[in-house]
């Protein structure tokens, strides 16, 4: 589980499948809204709290994003309570949880170098496509059309040379600049 804070009242968690399955959860889990997976929201909040000293008090917002074999992200955004309304005594979390899914895997890169490592042990392993881009000076590996059956293996080694986006694919597209379009791990293996 990785904890990265991104404004004052707002957190980004990372839940890898690994990290769901060492808490005896699947991703369908969270989705049947059980017991466990609200073991494990109280459990993370408990956990931001102490890493940024946070007093997690009222509403909170969730933007749960599954990031197909990689696992999960999830936004929190903690809402001002204001001065007259009644502070939760109780410790009840009122939650609004929107969900999105994404059949691409989209990873960021800080440099070339390590996208042109990755493309080449992609391709010793079988796997090609993708496309490159490069934005707000990172650059963006797309991945689609893999596999089901490749899926694990491709983000696992995404994961060695770069940390999933949770960048909307759209966004990359309209506002980022397209270096290969297709063929990208082919390419980049066959020019370095």
């Amino acid at each position: 589980m990785r904890l990265e804070r991104l404004t004052t009242n707002k957190i980004k968690i990372f839940l890898t499948i690994d990290d769901l399955s060492d808490r005896g959860l699947t991703k369908e889990d969270i989705w049947k809204d059980s017991l466990k997976w609200h073991q494990l929201f109280h459990d993370m909040l408990e956990e931001a709290s102490e890493e940024f000293d946070l007093d997690i008090i009222g509403s909170v917002a969730v933007e749960i994003f599954s990031l197909h074999a990689q696992g999960m992200v999830m936004i929190i955004t903690m809402f001002e309570q204001d001065e007259d309304e009644e502070q939760f005594e109780d410790g009840i979390i009122e939650m609004q949880v929107t969900v999105d899914g994404s059949e691409e895997i989209l990873f960021q890169f800080e440099n070339i170098e390590d996208v042109i490592q990755l493309a080449k042990r992609l391709k010793q392993s079988g796997i090609s496509g993708g496309s490159l881009h490069f934005m707000n000076g990172h650059y963006y590996l797309l991945m689609n059309g893999i596999l089901p059956e490749d899926a694990e293996k491709t983000v696992s080694l995404l994961a060695e040379y770069g940390v999933p986006s949770i960048l909307s694919i759209h966004r990359l597209l309209e506002y980022g600049n397209e270096i290969m379009e297709e063929r990208a791990v082919e390419t980049l293996v066959h020019y370095f």
